[in-house]
């Protein structure tokens, strides 16, 4: 398995940022989810710490990617491990983070999900993924006929140092690792 990360510019509002960039598919099991999402926040970490990220911003981040990958796997692919959930995770000097999941489901229209928050709903063990996306994360937008989640984050303020001369690095990744 290899993660790729990219390294490069971007341009947000005519402000070029430098960024990092990882793209990692993995099969749907519910099992992987956790050790996935635990590598990629190392992934984050390394490229916010320096610039002064918040941990309540972290944790916000660790909750809404465990459920973007949980209904990834368990509601759009039905756990079918011949299908695979693909993340792609930016990381901007500037501090923002965007994340999409993509499924191979037949998606599902996120307007018509019932609001965790009702009364008749408060003590369901269930519902509040897309409840809990949406008040952790900056912005959260669905697409695709709802196959693809894609949300943004804005950590901090003030830009990263980056390596120069860095254009793309290619990591092994040992099996189970989940990066």
């Amino acid at each position: 398995m290899t993660a790729t990360h990219n390294v490069g510019h971007t341009t947000n509002n005519s402000i070029s940022a430098p960024f990092v960039e990882l793209h990692q598919s993995l099969p749907s099991r519910a099992s992987a989810i956790s050790s996935f999402v635990d590598e990629l926040m190392r992934f984050i970490r390394s490229f916010m710490e320096q610039g002064g990220a918040t941990k309540e911003a972290e944790e916000g981040i660790e909750i809404a990617v465990y459920e973007a990958l949980a209904n990834a796997m368990i509601h759009g692919n039905h756990e079918n491990q011949e299908k695979q959930v693909h993340v792609a995770c930016r990381c901007s000097m500037d501090g923002e983070v965007l994340i999409s999941v993509r499924d191979e489901g037949e998606g599902f229209d996120s307007r018509v999900v019932p609001d965790p928050t009702e009364a008749q709903r408060l003590l369901l063990a269930h519902g509040r993924g897309l409840h809990l996306m949406r008040a952790l994360m900056d912005e959260v937008s669905f697409e695709e006929n709802g196959t693809v989640v894609r949300m943004r984050k804005q950590m901090k303020t003030g830009q990263l140092a980056m390596h120069k001369g860095q254009t793309e690095v290619q990591h092994e990744i040992v099996p189970n690792s989940g990066l």
